[in-house]
């Protein structure tokens, strides 16, 4: 019989994320790849969790599909009890604009001309706020990520990388999200900066009871953020639990699908 961490009656709440026999392929020539294979877990409100995985292993997928920018070929996705795969493109969309946010390494998207705070403040500009409210409510997420007022009206375009994942780790927080997803936190001039953006994440996050899932490659970077999962090759996922957590990690073990 599986054993799970007792849970208090305030854990005991449905999870905010969960991922049922999820599986994704890819077609691969006249074959499928198959680069998750029915993975399995859950991840409670404000929690945190580490993913871990070698490059291809399916982390930026499986970040992708909890984000509802994809959708698995067979399995539930549910996020706060709603089942995902069932929505429409601007349900999707919305999702991403307020209690969803996906923080990539590589999606930085900026006009080298505006200032990181007009860069920060426009992510919420649709959402009937008047400019001041919303270059106010800017300003304090990217004081929350040690972003200061000289560094909030640098231009974007001089910004250097670990100054652009503040910026864009203000602009994810601005939103007030229930969820960060994040895949491989931007590169790092150096292991101390890297270090200190992770610790500005983790606290940040915690501070706000925001659920966090962030995948990297390595494990230094996942270092702190709770307990981990990990994919091998095939998809599938390896799970570690931490006694008193309400993360609730199951592996699932499922045949490949597709032609072989």
């Amino acid at each position: 019989m599986e054993s799970r961490p007792a849970l208090t009656p305030a854990e005991a709440a449905p999870a905010l994320l969960s991922f049922q026999n999820v599986t994704k392929r890819y077609p691969d020539g006249g074959r499928e790849h198959v680069v998750l294979n029915g993975v399995s877990f859950e991840l409670g409100h404000g929690r945190a969790v580490g993913l871990y995985g070698a490059p291809g292993s399916g982390k930026s997928t499986l970040l992708r599909l909890a984000a509802a920018i994809e959708s698995p070929d067979d399995g539930s996705i549910r996020f706060d009890g709603v089942e995902m795969t069932g929505l429409s493109a601007s349900e999707r969309a919305r999702l991403l604009r307020g209690p969803l946010a996906l923080l990539s390494g590589g999606g930085w998207l900026a006009s080298p001309g505006e200032s990181v705070l007009d860069h920060v403040a426009m992510s919420i500009g649709s959402e009937g706020l008047t400019l001041r409210e919303a270059k106010r409510r800017a300003l304090e997420a990217l004081d929350a990520v040690e972003v200061s007022a000289l560094g909030a009206a640098q231009r974007t375009g001089s910004l250097s990388a670990h100054e652009r994942a503040r910026a864009m780790l203000a602009r994810a927080l601005v939103r007030e999200p229930r969820l960060l997803l994040v895949d491989e936190p931007a590169p790092m001039p150096s292991i101390e900066d890297h270090e200190r953006f992770c610790a500005t994440l983790r606290r940040v996050t915690a501070e706000r009871g925001i659920a966090l899932l962030m995948a990297s490659e390595s494990m230094n970077a996942l270092g702190g953020v709770g307990p981990h999962m990990w994919l091998s090759a095939g998809g599938e996922l390896n799970c570690s639990e931490e006694q008193g957590t309400v993360v609730e990690l199951r592996p699932h073990r499922a045949a490949a699908s597709g032609p072989s």
